[in-house]
């Protein structure tokens, strides 16, 4: 049985297929996951990280270059862009544990980009994951004043 690591990685190459333009990878990921031999749940959960990180890319790659500090987004590779914003999905959109989503992200860069990328990648993501928690203290200080 596929692990979430494993689905995640799918999901990776999901994503780095739908950036290089072929935005029909949607009609063949069952086919693809099912090569990977990602069944049943992690199937479901592929489905809903790939689905909900498209669905989300705009608003996704915005808080992404915006945490990008010496870097130009743009300019960034397929691969590092398609494991960013599925980091980014998982802590900002389906608010999975930002620890977790810190290291699966970092792992996945390792074995999939290159030397420099985990290092790259564990900032951008560190820094949405401070936005997200100053954002929900500020929110609850606000509401301690009202």
């Amino acid at each position: 049985m596929a692990t979430r690591h494993q689905a995640r990685t799918a999901v990776v190459g999901l994503l780095y297929a739908y950036d290089l333009g072929n935005e029909n990878i949607v009609k063949f990921s069952d086919e693809i996951l099912e090569e990977d031999k990602i069944r049943n749940k992690q199937r479901e959960f592929s489905h809903t990280l790939f689905d909900g990180t498209v669905e989300n890319l705009e608003m996704l790659d915005k808080e992404i270059d915006a945490h990008m500090t010496e870097w130009d987004y743009d300019g960034i590779g397929k691969v590092e862009k398609a494991i960013l914003r599925l980091g980014a999905y998982e802590i900002l959109v389906a608010k999975t544990d930002k620890a977790i989503i810190i290291n699966e992200a970092v792992e996945l860069a390792k074995k999939l980009a290159d030397e420099k990328s985990p290092k790259f990648i564990n900032g951008v993501l560190d820094a949405l994951g401070e936005k997200k928690t100053s954002s929900s203290k500020q929110e609850s200080d606000d509401k301690k004043e009202s």
